[in-house]
Order: structure tokens, then sequence, then C-alpha cells
């Protein structure tokens, strides 16, 4: 591979500006396929297509109002609406709120350092390969199959929860789960039909009704907050953080602080997949930095101020959310409009939930089936799952990861609260060392960059945060990990827990572990020295002209609005 390409220990590549190998844009014969073909509605859009290049190439038919909508709408699901619920019964409004506010600071550092490095390196299908590339190959290999096994723990879990958000009404409680999880399991199949449009389609308009929908909530929560609900539900007066001091604002104590931390891993799981989908537009330089400013938008508004309000609305001991005593099963968002007495307003939001839930399975598939057919294309999965065919679709690791959903069918031989519990925790985890391995790929590529001669000038889009940003990341993912392990040694309500508390929350460590030995045995490479790391090879073909236009408007505008074009 090139990015595995050694340097000798003093030899150095200078460059003014980047240059580029690529593969060739399969343009030309794709544009002669009929409508049929390249949406893939007939038989011929699923033969192979031409190999153009030395690379797997995807479609480029994702536009930046796509990119857009999944950077900032696109993760929101089943962790904010539905496992915030245990958070808040196991940690209190309070640990929810600060943990969710650490973590969005640990994300926003992420995506910032994956745009700078998708930005200068374009992937198709894997931002694993970064990891491959200035880290480490055998721990690169480790987060391909990671990534793929996060997403494909995730489809599961999406179609459980979804099954069980369709039982809150009560015309669905007489029908077995299992016939709701076979209906979404079958639509998602359907929705991967048309590919990476379907794909992106499907993400723009349910981010839109997401987003929307959370907007709306906000607005209610601040009117019943300050007392404005109808006079037959319980906020017809002030009510303001009394929930805050009865039952509190901290369940738990410290445990149940840290016990908040994985399930806003799990909240923020696909949050990077605005890296991987960019591989898929045509001008990801455009379109990606203003993409990535958008998380800091979903941060702020809809995870942090959103479950601020739900704090404040709902109780931390209610029976109904789950995770707690009771078995209904229900979202804090759910319950906020029911006991508001807002007619028919718990059933639009569950509505929203429901849509969410699908959605994340859609990204699932998505994100699992283009990593592993870039891992294949490198030689770390097998031959069969770089098949792309006429439509741009993936299909042998479409197929993989579609047959994982099946497991969700395991609700039927235990309760849903504790699959739920277990799959969170393997998908949450899995993610933190995704992000970890960003923040380290993107400090050992700064370490590089300057080792071969390169300047800062010569980076398009700057992390904001820079390095320190960076390890800023990697800080707070250490913490969390340290926290996950104490409430895996002592859970909640045990002084010591049993070999069942400590996989059910440790799992993740052990199968990252088993991927990365099964990396080095297949390889036999290890830890990279910074002369080994190559920055020239595959890099982006740049017009510095244009780039250079752009920096000198922005040099001139005032300091503050410099420092929110950095930001947002």
């Amino acid at each position: 591979m090139d990015n595995e390409k050694a340097l000798a220990p003093d030899e150095k590549t200078i460059g003014a500006h980047p240059t580029v190998e690529t593969a060739d844009e399969p343009g030309e014969w794709r544009d002669q396929e009929s409508f049929m073909t390249r949406n893939g509605l007939n038989l011929r859009s699923f033969e192979r297509r031409p190999k153009v290049g030395p690379l797997t190439v995807l479609d480029k038919t994702m536009k930046t109002r796509h990119l857009h909508m999944i950077a900032i709408g696109g993760s929101i699901g089943a962790g904010f609406f539905v496992g915030s619920g245990g958070a808040l019964s196991k940690g209190g409004p309070g640990s929810v709120l600060i943990d969710f506010i650490i973590m969005g600071v640990m994300i926003f550092n992420v995506v910032y350092a994956l745009g700078e490095l998708a930005v200068m390196y374009p992937v198709s299908g894997g931002f694993y390969t970064y990891s491959t590339r200035f880290i480490d190959p055998s721990w690169g290999f480790a987060m391909g199959w990671n990534y793929v096994f996060q997403w494909a723990i995730v489809l599961p879990l999406e179609l459980l929860v979804a099954g069980l958000t369709v039982q809150y009404w009560d015309g669905a409680k007489g029908v077995n789960v299992a016939v709701f999880i076979t209906v979404f399991w079958l639509f998602i199949c359907l929705i991967n039909v048309w590919g990476t449009l379907g794909y992106a389609e499907e993400e723009f308009w349910s981010a839109c009704v997401k987003l929307g929908a959370t907007v709306v909530f906000m607005i209610i929560a601040l009117v019943l907050v300050l007392g404005g609900g109808p006079a037959e539900g319980k906020y017809s007066e002030y009510y303001g953080a009394r929930n805050w001091y009865d039952p509190g604002a901290f369940n738990n104590g410290f445990k149940g602080f840290c016990s908040v931390f994985v399930t806003a891993a799990f909240a923020f799981s696909g949050t990077e997949l605005v890296g991987l989908a960019a591989a898929e537009t045509k001008n990801p330089l455009q379109s990606l930095p203003g993409a990535v400013r958008q998380v800091f938008w979903r941060i702020t508004l809809f995870y942090v101020l959103g479950l601020f309000f739900v704090g404040l609305l709902v109780k931390s001991d209610d029976p109904r959310l789950i995770g707690g005593s009771g078995d209904t099963n229900t979202s804090p968002f759910v319950i906020a409009g029911k006991d508001a007495g807002l007619v028919g307003f718990d059933s639009f939001m569950n509505i929203v939930i429901l849509i969410s839930v699908v959605s994340i399975g859609v990204s699932g598939v998505y994100g699992g089936s283009r990593t592993l057919t870039a891992l294949a294309d490198q030689g770390y999965a097998p031959k069969i799952f770089n098949y792309v065919d006429r439509a741009g679709r993936p299909l042998y690791s479409v197929a993989f990861v579609l047959m994982w959903g099946p497991l969700a069918f395991m609700n039927l031989a235990s309760t849903g609260a504790t699959i739920f519990n277990w799959f969170v925790a393997l998908s949450g985890l899995a993610a933190l060392f995704t992000w970890g391995s960003i923040c380290l790929a993107h400090i050992r590529f700064r370490k590089a960059w300057a080792y071969h001669g390169h300047t800062l000038d010569e980076i398009p889009f700057k992390a904001a945060g820079g390095v320190i940003g960076s390890w800023i990341g990697i800080g707070i993912i250490v913490v969390v990990l340290a926290a996950q392990f104490y409430t895996a040694v002592s859970p909640i309500g045990k002084r010591l827990g049993d070999a069942t508390d400590f996989f059910e929350a440790y799992l993740a460590i052990f199968v990252v572990a088993a991927f990365w030995i099964a990396g080095y045995l297949w390889k036999g490479q290890g830890w990279l020295r910074t002369a080994q790391m190559d920055v020239d090879t595959g890099r982006r073909e740049l017009d510095w002209d244009h780039i250079n236009k752009e920096r000198a408007e922005i040099a001139s505008w005032p300091a503050w609005k410099r420092t929110l074009n950095r930001i947002f």
C-alpha cells in the first residue's frame, strides 16, 4: 500500500504544494448509463462496474445539502431520544448535562481533526486509513473492522428500539415486536437499493424532520418550564428547576455521573460519518468544511440544550424511563409531552423518534458497508467485498451489514432493556476508539508534515483547536474509558460487580484488542516512525489561486468575524 511506504530515517519529501495521485473518475461510462441503471432500478445495475484506476471509486452523487444535513442531524437517534432516558435515570439531569457537554467538546475536536485530514487526503470508503497511514497498519486494520462491527451492532439495536417505539401506541401493544422489527429491516433493505443517493435523500429529509421537531420541542419546553402549559397538565404553573432539587440533580453519586458517559458516547456515534460521506460528493474541498462547522450547532442546540430541557421537565426517578423500574420503555421526550397534557404531542414525538432510529439504521448500513469495501480494497478484507455495481452500490458489503439486522430478534428471548444496554455499551465504546484514533492520526500527521518540510500554510482547512484540540479529545476519551472501567468493576447499587457486569460494560475493549492482534499477525507491521509516514502520496489536488484569494478576503475581516468563521 502507498500509505505504508517506508522512507529512510533521514529522507524528507519537500514540496511547495500538494500533488495528488488519484484514480480515474468513472464519470464517462456512468454518464452513458440509463436513469434506471444509475439508480439501481433494473437488473443491469447489479453488474460489476468497470474497474477504473488502482482503487475502488465510489459514487460522487451526494450534494452539499446532503452533507450539511448529515453533519447537523445525521446521528440524532436512539441515543439522544431514548438512551437519554436511561442516562437520566442513572445519573440525574446534572450528570446528563455535564457529561454531554464534556463529550461535545471531545466530538467537536474530533470532527475538526477529521475534516483537516479528509480535505488533505481523499478517502473513498473509510477514514480508518488515516490510522494505517499515520499510526500503525495493524491498528488501522483494527479500527477498520471495529468500525464495521460498531455499525453492524447498531443496526439491530435501532431495529429493536424502532419495534419498542411502535409499541408505545395501544393498538400495537398486542402485536409481537418481531413483526415491527421485520418491517423496518425490510424498509432499510429497500432504501439501500438506491445506493448513495437513496441514503443521502433519506438522511436529508429525516434530518429535516428530526431537527425541526427538536426545535419545536425546545420552544414548547421553554413555555412549559415557565408555566405556560395547559391547565390539565402538570406544567400549568411555573415549573422551573424543581426536578433538580427533588429528586435531585445527581443520582447515584459519582457512579451515576460516570455511567452517563457511555450513553453520551453512543448518542454522538455517527457524527464522524460526515467524513465518510464527503468521499461521495463531487467537491469535498468546498462542501466538507462547511459541514464540519455545522457540528457546533448540533452539539450546542440539540444535544446540550435539548437534554437540559428534558432534565427540567422529566423526573429522573420516573418509572416510565427506559432503565428505570417500569416496563413501558418510553422516551423522556414523549413523557414530557404526555405530562404536559398536550393532546397528540406525545404521539408526534414518538413518530419523530421512530423516523430517527430507522434513519440511524440506514446510516449503520451505509457506514459499515463503505468501510468494509475500503478494507477489501486495501487487502484487509476478502476481495469479494470490493464489488461495486453500476449503480454505485457495494453489494456484498451492504448485504454483510444487513445480515446483522436479525440479531434484534434476540429481544424475543430476553428483556428489551437488557439487550439495549449490551448494545449501547458495545457500540458506545467502539466509537470512542474510532474518535481517539482520528485525534491521534491528526497529531501524528502534523508531526510528519513538519518533519517532511511542509508548513501549516499548505493545509487548506485547519482544525479549529489544532493539535491541542486533538490532545484534549484524546484526554477526554481516556477519562471516559477510566470512568467506564470504574462502573464496570463497581456498578451502581453494588460495591463490587460480577463478571457479567464487567463484560457488559467493557467487552468492546477486548474486541478491539482481538482485531489489533489479528491485524498484526496478518500484516506483521507495527508502530510507524515519523520518517516512515508518507505525507505526499495521494494528496488532494488543490486550486491554490482560489484558496489564497479566499484567505486574503478572510484576513481583511475584523477579529470577531474571523473567530466566528473559524468555529461556525
